[in-house]
């Protein structure tokens, strides 16, 4: 390598090693020398409520077990499982035990010695582990042949029965709680995103605070409605103290709140306007406020009719004054739409007012000056233009 190339390759190092440095100081400043400021959410990002109930009533415990279905459908999946197998192992075991003590009953065991014309309640059964077989092929209806119930023991008869029964009731609670809970809409919901910081910016001439949301999928949400809730700290004149106080938040698109054709990603946006929460708000003031903006979209599934909800949340750390979204929505050569999720949640810096109220207040100035008002107190007077000058 000449002397040329060694020169470049050490300014090459020499510039990695600045760049470094650089990111692992900003790191380290942020993340152990920053005064961070951890902030509660009622609601998560990905829509998950964060919230508990302390002393809860041993009779409103009691009312979970009896809407069952939806206590069952509520379990997370290890839980579930835990009591699908259990079901079934339970049931088996105890109808087993329960074909054994009429088999001891009726002296049908080995140990009794049975004589040969002696008929059994049931055939085949020497012991527990028969016995535990016999009550899984039974409810299970496998039926392999080798055991099966006589006509001697009326008592027999009625326990093939009740078992078959409880075993069809066992299977359709079970199996539809686990088809209920893998096609559950929540599910449907994890392919609706919303960006990660919503931004303030100017609008058709207006203030407004936008979110941009998208549906990774090509089937719809039929009859979509977005809204959204302020949710903040509140004292009234009474001096009462109102915790998560909640604020109606109006999104609308250009064509309107309900629905909409969520066919490629769509920015929705609020109007900062003097009804406004956020019409009071400065760039500078907004980071010290504290408040949690929950925005809700509620839709119908297009392939099962099913209704669902997806929600998030933004802070103020996460709202953004004075950027706007990059478009993410081009045309092809081929004359295909493509949408670039790269650039989501990207955002750029636009020139907008550090206030609403400023932006209102110079719109009503303009309006002002472009008007003429009358003066009734005003009168014309003419005077006469004398030449008092003499030659």
């Amino acid at each position: 390598m000449d002397a040329s190339g060694q020169n470049l390759f050490s300014m090459l190092i020499k510039f990695l090693t600045e760049r470094m440095f650089k990111h692992l100081r900003k790191w380290f400043s942020t993340h152990f020398f920053a005064p961070s400021r951890q902030r509660s959410r009622l609601v998560s990002k990905d829509g998950r409520c964060n919230i508990e109930f302390g002393n809860v009533d041993v009779q409103s415990r009691v009312i979970f077990f009896v809407d069952i279905w939806t206590t069952v459908l509520d379990l997370k999946w290890r839980y579930k499982m835990t009591v699908f197998i259990t079901a079934f192992l339970g049931s088996w075991f105890l109808f087993g035990l329960l074909w054994y003590v009429v088999a001891y009953v009726h002296k049908d065991l080995p140990e009794f010695h049975p004589s040969d014309n002696h008929t059994p309640c049931v055939e085949n059964i020497n012991g527990m582990t028969s016995a535990f077989l016999f009550s899984l092929e039974t409810q299970v209806t496998i039926g392999y042949g080798f055991r099966c119930v006589t006509e001697q023991c009326a008592t027999a008869i009625f326990l093939l029965i009740f078992q078959s029964i409880l075993g069809v009731i066992i299977n359709s609670f079970m199996c539809g709680a686990i088809l209920a809970k893998i096609s559950r809409p929540k599910k449907r919901a994890k392919t609706i995103t919303f960006s990660k910081n919503a931004v303030i910016s100017k609008r058709g001439g207006k203030l407004c605070l936008l979110i941009r949301v998208a549906n990774l999928r090509k089937s719809l949400l039929i009859g979509s409605h977005i809204y959204g809730k302020l949710l903040k700290t509140t004292v009234t004149p009474e001096g009462e103290t109102i915790i998560l106080d909640q604020t109606n938040i109006n999104f609308v698109v250009d064509a309107g709140n309900e629905n909409l054709f969520f066919i490629s990603p769509l920015t929705i946006y609020h109007v900062i306007d003097h009804n406004s929460p956020f019409f009071h708000m400065a760039a500078e003031t907004l980071p010290q406020q504290d408040f949690e903006l929950v925005v809700f979209l509620d839709g119908t599934v297009e392939s099962t009719s099913a209704t669902c909800q997806v929600r998030t949340s933004y802070v103020p750390e996460e709202v953004l004054w004075g950027y706007r979204f990059v478009p993410i929505v081009s045309k092809t050569k081929e004359g295909k739409y493509r949408v670039d999720f790269h650039n989501f949640s990207k955002t750029v810096e636009v020139e907008t007012p550090h206030c609403a109220m400023c932006l209102y207040n110079e719109r009503d100035a303009r309006t002002r000056m472009k008007k003429g008002y009358d003066n009734p107190n005003f009168i014309l007077s003419e005077v006469d233009e004398t030449d008092d000058t003499k030659m």
